[in-house]
Parts: structure tokens; C-alpha cells; sequence
């Protein structure tokens, strides 16, 4: 019998542990991440178990930042091939500077949270000198 396209007994354990290991670093990641982001929700008096909850945690960022909660449908937009994950690239632009601003923050370090996430949000969580300020996105539409 020809085993032509099928995987064997050796290949089916290899991608099945690669799979294994994946999964748990990804979990690893999404905790660490859910972790630094609930320290920061704590220093807005916000609860740290929201930076776990997918959704609940962008409303809690989108009151953080003094956005509206109708900005959460701008999400949606994801769903667009193409453009869609332009759109919400830029979504999330805004939303991690207004985030860095409501902590004391400038541009800069809005931009480096949008794609060094894994090591500015440890820094902004555990750092004692940053602390929030207040809601950017209100003060600036003020």
C-alpha cells in the first residue's frame, strides 16, 4: 500500500507538539499581555482582572483615552479585505497614543506601544514614575 500524501505516525507527533508548543506560548503571551494591561487599568482605577476579557478591555481602554464606546464598532471595519486592516491599524494608532497621553506620554511612545506592545506595556505597568493623568482624547476635544 502506497503512502503517498499522508502523513506518518513520526510527522503527525511532530506537528501535533509543534502545535502544542505554539498554543501554550501564545497563551503565555495573551496572559503576560492581559497582566501589564490590567496593572495599567489599576493605575486608572480601573479592575485588573478587564485586561483579560477580550471586548470588556478595549472598553475599558476606550474610557481610559475618553473615547466614545461607538468607537468599538469602528472594529468592524476589520472585516474589509485590505482595507479593513488598514483601517483598524490606524484605529489602534490612535487609541495606544491616546492611550500614552492619558499616562503622561507623547507620540513616540504611543507609536512604540503599537508594535513593541510585549515590551512598552511592561514598562508603562510596573514603571512607578508613570501614572495616569486623565483622559486624553477628552482634553484634546475640549
Amino acid at each position: 500500500m502506497d503512502d503517498i500524501g499522508l502523513l506518518g505516525a513520526a510527522e503527525t507527533g511532530i506537528l501535533a507538539g509543534a502545535f502544542a508548543a505554539i498554543l501554550i506560548v501564545g497563551l503565555l503571551v495573551y496572559l503576560f499581555i492581559g497582566f501589564c494591561l490590567g496593572k495599567c487599568f489599576e493605575k486608572a482605577g480601573k479592575p485588573l482582572w478587564a485586561g483579560f476579557i477580550p471586548i470588556y478591555n478595549i472598553v475599558i481602554l476606550l474610557d481610559i483615552v475618553g473615547r466614545p464606546l461607538w468607537w468599538l464598532a469602528l472594529f468592524l471595519l476589520g472585516f474589509i479585505p485590505i482595507v479593513g486592516s488598514i483601517a483598524v491599524l490606524v484605529i489602534m494608532a490612535i487609541l495606544w497614543i491616546d492611550f500614552a497621553k492619558s499616562y503622561g506620554k507623547d507620540v513616540v511612545w504611543g507609536i512604540l506601544l503599537l508594535f513593541f506592545n510585549i515590551i512598552m506595556l511592561p514598562i508603562m505597568a510596573f514603571s512607578k514614575e508613570i501614572a495616569y493623568v486623565g483622559p486624553s482624547a477628552k482634553s484634546a476635544a475640549s
